[in-house]
């Protein structure tokens, strides 16, 4: 009877607030098939710290990079954050209607990156010892938001591959600013010494894919790769919505 009752309702609030394409307005999705063909899906694979990017032919961090001691072993992204669909659902997903349901929107542009990338991921051969984890907020930020954003594309993906999700673990101690208007520097001390693991066994040996909506300049997540290295994980690799 209670999903009966959920069915009902869910099909009340359809009628009272039809779900909208966030770019055209179109009913149906949040993103209609017109507005999908516009965002130019990244089909390369780029160094994750490069600047200008530099395109790498293993998916891998570009050597120089690894001589810098970056930890973080490769970086997906579905698409460029300039493109300006991609921000409005982004937008709206974080600060606007506090959507949990845009993460599938979300998972599916992910999807379809890897669908047209030339390297596939390594997950795609061999499932075995990979998992998903999301990069954490604080307590704070997910009270005041409703749900961690990374955490529900994460849920997707997982779900779509067949791969498992292992939430709290690695876990946000500090209430960091915001790194919007933070130089590539200042990133780094904002975020540094802010994430913890709580369960080392957990992770041990274990290759992580770890989910985010955006990567900026990688401070964030290259420090929870940091983080998750030094408790056991034998690789890391990012996935992101988009890159700016």
């Amino acid at each position: 009877m209670p999903n009966f009752f959920s069915k009902i309702k869910k099909i009340f609030l359809d009628a009272l607030f039809p779900i909208k394409c966030l770019n055209c307005q179109k009913e149906g999705s949040y993103l209609c098939s017109d507005c999908f063909s516009l965002i130019e899906m990244n089909n390369k694979q780029y160094c994750p710290f490069c600047t200008p990017a530099k395109i790498v032919f293993d998916s891998k961090t570009c050597l120089g990079c690894r001589k810098k001691g970056k930890k973080l072993n490769g970086l997906f992204f579905a698409a460029p954050y300039q493109n300006f669909i991609i921000r409005k659902i982004i937008y709206q997903y974080k600060y606007g209607s506090f959507s949990k349901s845009l993460a599938k929107t979300l998972s599916l542009i992910i999807i379809n990156h890897f669908k047209l990338i030339d390297q596939k991921p390594h997950f795609f051969k061999d499932k075995s010892n990979f998992i998903f984890m999301a990069v954490p907020l604080s307590k704070k930020k997910e009270k005041w938001r409703g749900f961690n954003q990374a955490k529900e594309i994460a849920k997707e993906l997982s779900f779509y591959y067949k791969i498992p999700l292992i939430d709290k673990v690695l876990v946000k101690t500090k209430d960091t600013v915001s790194q919007t208007e933070l130089s590539s520097k200042e990133r780094e001390e904002n975020v540094k010494n802010a994430f913890r693991c709580l369960n080392g066994n957990t992770i041990k040996d274990k290759k992580i894919i770890l989910v985010d909506d955006v990567f900026t300049t990688g401070s964030t997540m290259e420090e929870c790769a940091k983080r998750l290295k030094e408790n056991g994980a034998k690789e890391v690799w990012g996935i992101v919505v988009a890159r700016e």
